[in-house]
């Protein structure tokens, strides 16, 4: 914005560190976020703090947002106190959730019949990389409002890249993260039985990196304790990014893929989604994704002494 004002609306665990990386850039940020403690810690760091959306919007021609899912963007957008219902002509509205790509050309198109423009920029990166300003923004909207947008997510992130038009930025992060928990699957059934067969797991890896089942989920986030360092599975899969999170970019992933027109099956995301609701429905939502591999190995167990 001309005068550098920013609106941020949601200060979970990304928003927060997302909006502290604007104020470290030199950006005046004004905040809402239904979380007290979140707002009064961002105020504590420089940012001034609005009553809702709408008051945000009022206050900064160009608002960031990043929230839970579906109903949450719409809410935010769209309500009663929504940011649409003060933005004005020439607003830059950048929305960094993931949700569903019709509910972001929904959004989109609202904020154009307001004069304003609204790209979707869902991020890649997790926690880490929000408080290192290292994400990864996958953008979808017109080329100047990417083109602009790309000022402010620079200060947040390391990589921009332009998907497309409206809607294709989710769109991207959804087919990215329903590879991504299908290959995950795939790497930690591999290990479980390995583990079943007596193979030692190093020599596992060792062949899965240099073979033909190299992916990133083996060589860079290998999910069997031991294997690697600096990974959830060497620090009992804590942070990282959690399953229940695994689970809803699956869940988005089928409905999106159950809307589009013919309908598309996706039958290798169903199966994995099960998986990862399982592991969540024995406690292990808040765990890493890459706990599955832990889940699998137990639950075997657990049917051979007849628990489950």
């Amino acid at each position: 914005d001309a005068d550098g004002r920013v609106g941020f609306v949601g200060l979970g665990n990304m928003g927060s560190p997302m909006a502290r990386n604007l104020l470290k850039g030199g950006h005046k940020v004004v905040a809402f976020d239904v979380n007290e403690a979140s707002l009064g810690a961002l105020a504590a760091a420089g940012a001034s703090t609005a009553s809702s959306p709408a008051a945000v919007a009022a206050q900064a021609r160009h608002v960031v947002t990043m929230l839970p899912s579906n109903p949450h963007v719409r809410s935010v957008y769209l309500g009663t106190d929504g940011i649409l219902s003060t933005a004005g002509e020439g607003s830059l509205l950048i929305d960094c959730s993931t949700c569903e790509p019709a509910v972001s050309q929904e959004v989109a198109e609202a904020a154009s019949k307001k004069g304003a423009v609204m790209v979707d920029a869902p991020v890649s990166g997790g926690t880490i990389g929000a408080e290192q300003a290292t994400l990864t923004f996958m953008v979808g909207g017109p080329a100047e409002g990417a083109r602009v947008a790309e000022g402010l997510l620079n200060l947040m992130g390391k990589k921009v890249v332009h998907c497309g038009g409206a809607g294709m930025g989710q769109a991207a992060k959804l087919c990215n993260n329903l590879v991504l928990g299908i290959s995950m699957a795939a790497v930690c059934e591999g290990h479980a039985l390995a583990e079943r067969l007596g193979l030692d797991q190093k020599a596992l890896a060792d062949i899965l990196n240099t073979s033909s089942g190299r992916c990133w989920s083996s060589d860079t986030y290998n999910p069997c304790p031991g294997v690697m360092e600096g990974v959830p599975a060497a620090r009992g899969y804590t942070g990282g990014f959690a399953c229940d999170l695994m689970i809803k970019d699956l869940g988005l992933a089928a409905a999106a893929a159950q809307g589009s027109r013919p309908r598309l099956g996706l039958p290798m995301g169903g199966l994995a989604l099960q998986l990862y609701s399982l592991m969540s429905a024995h406690g292990g939502g808040g765990k890493d994704f890459s706990g599955l591999y832990q889940f699998i190995v137990e639950a075997a167990e657990a049917e051979k002494r007849g628990g489950v």
